[in-house]
């Protein structure tokens, strides 16, 4: 199901890296993939993250085999292991990826850890299911897939809404051309992310909880409770998330990057707050240009997120719906959110008949990829189409940051247009955590 690297992939690898100003792409271990297993055989799953959205996910997936817990907070560890007591448990998840009894992992860490943890997983031969975004940065975007491609084991981003009926529909209208040739997809999300600056006072770590172990990958410093506890407080700080559009891209930018086949864009812009140093933007326009392939016309791609809207079309007010995606085509326009969908002018498409549906039903989101553990079937969100998804968004942060627009070159991973790119399209690593 995924094809393997050409031999002289690496070495191009590190030369692009070169290029760009990103350390170590990795070097890739030759590991045997975790075998298939039978349709009625339960696979051996390491759950990393068990509370949150890793509750939500382990729920997801009990009807197969918990052999694994991994928590970097022991109240919601020991939680999970009288729910699942044969389970083997661990505060460090690089320890649970080195079992060879574990057949798949879920992985739903802070963004931070996303892509180290699924790398390590897939080289030991394991199946990975990864909490979304996929990476942290457009550099380990990059890694995660170029890992993928050359292992054997099956991959899910979790963008559940991919596997809802609605997002289907959509994508075959805009396949079929209901709304003809289009120029330009608008996406857009209600929520905000507030300024934040450094934490410096330090406070006594709580005593079920492994500070450093949380960090990981991260330059190490003092604990604050206004990094943790909780859902998402982490996710202000550029350290540990990419806002609004790190998290929420993931599910909305999907619909058009689906629809329209988008892959890597050749500029990105974005506008918004002054940028800060410590955390993401309360607002910010984002867009990015798509070439043309045989298939389509030239796209722009245009993120919005808090009280920032595209103009409203004919008979729809943009500033009532939170989240929202809107195709801009020659002959209208087509708005969508999660559950529902509408072909504007309303008049012109009165009488108009949807295509035959033709993406088949999903299984459900954690389903699909557990039959594709087992099966070798393909997932629609694996880490190729996820990661380059993950790429796209990231430049987005990248052209913020830097406050000017860039030309990409995707297959040498470099930017143009602003000597500070590239040190946001990768980060350091402290030692022993690298990718």
């Amino acid at each position: 199901m995924a094809r393997a690297i050409h031999p002289n992939r690496r070495s191009f690898l590190k030369a692009s890296a070169a290029g760009a100003g990103v350390a170590g792409l990795g070097v890739w271990s030759e590991v045997p993939a975790a075998e298939s297993k039978a349709a009625n055989e339960k696979l051996n799953i390491g759950i990393i993250g068990v509370n949150h959205r890793g509750g939500s996910n382990m729920n997801n997936v009990r009807s197969e085999n918990i052999a694994a817990l991994c928590d970097i907070d022991e109240r919601y560890l020991a939680a999970a292991k009288g729910r699942f007591s044969k389970a083997a448990t661990f505060n460090d998840w690089r320890k649970l990826c080195e079992r060879k009894d574990i057949d798949a992992v879920v992985i739903s860490t802070a963004d931070h850890c996303h892509a180290v943890a699924s790398v390590m997983a897939m080289k030991t031969g394991k199946h990975v299911y990864c909490e979304k975004p996929l990476a942290h940065t457009v550099h380990e975007a990059r890694i995660v897939r170029e890992t993928y491609k050359q292992s054997k084991v099956a991959t899910q981003m979790g963008t559940q809404i991919h596997a809802t009926e609605n997002y289907r529909r959509v994508v075959e209208l805009v396949q079929s051309g209901a709304i003809g040739k289009i120029h330009t997809a608008h996406v857009w999300c209600g929520r905000t992310s507030g300024k934040v600056g450094p934490l410096k006072a330090a406070a006594e770590i709580p005593k079920h909880l492994h500070w450093d172990l949380w960090l990981g990958p991260v330059k190490h410093r003092p604990y604050n409770p206004g990094y943790l506890p909780g859902n998402l407080t982490w996710n202000r700080w550029w350290d540990f998330g990419n806002g609004v559009l790190g998290d929420m891209g993931s599910h909305l930018i999907d619909l058009p990057f689906w629809a329209l086949e988008l892959k890597h864009p050749t500029a990105v812009e974005a506008e918004g707050p002054p940028v800060d140093e410590y955390s993401n933007p309360s607002w910010m326009i984002a867009r990015w240009d798509h070439p043309a392939t045989e298939k389509r016309a030239a796209v722009q791609l245009v993120w919005y997120h808090h009280n920032r809207r595209p103009k409203s079309p004919a008979g729809v007010d943009l500033s009532r719906w939170h989240i929202g995606v809107m195709f801009e085509g020659e002959k209208g326009q087509l708005v969508a959110d999660y559950g529902k969908h509408l072909l504007l002018p309303k008049e012109k498409f009165a009488d108009f008949k949807p295509p035959k549906p033709s993406i088949a039903r999903s299984l459900g989101h954690h389903r699909e990829w557990i039959h594709a553990c087992k099966t070798g079937a393909p997932t629609l969100c694996n880490f190729e189409y996820s990661g380059a998804l993950v790429e796209n968004n990231l430049l987005g942060n990248v052209a913020y940051r830097v406050g000017k627009k860039l030309k990409w070159d995707a297959e040498k991973l470099t930017a143009t247009g602003s000597d500070l790119a590239g040190r946001y399209v990768q980060k350091e690593y402290r030692k022993g955590w690298e990718i």
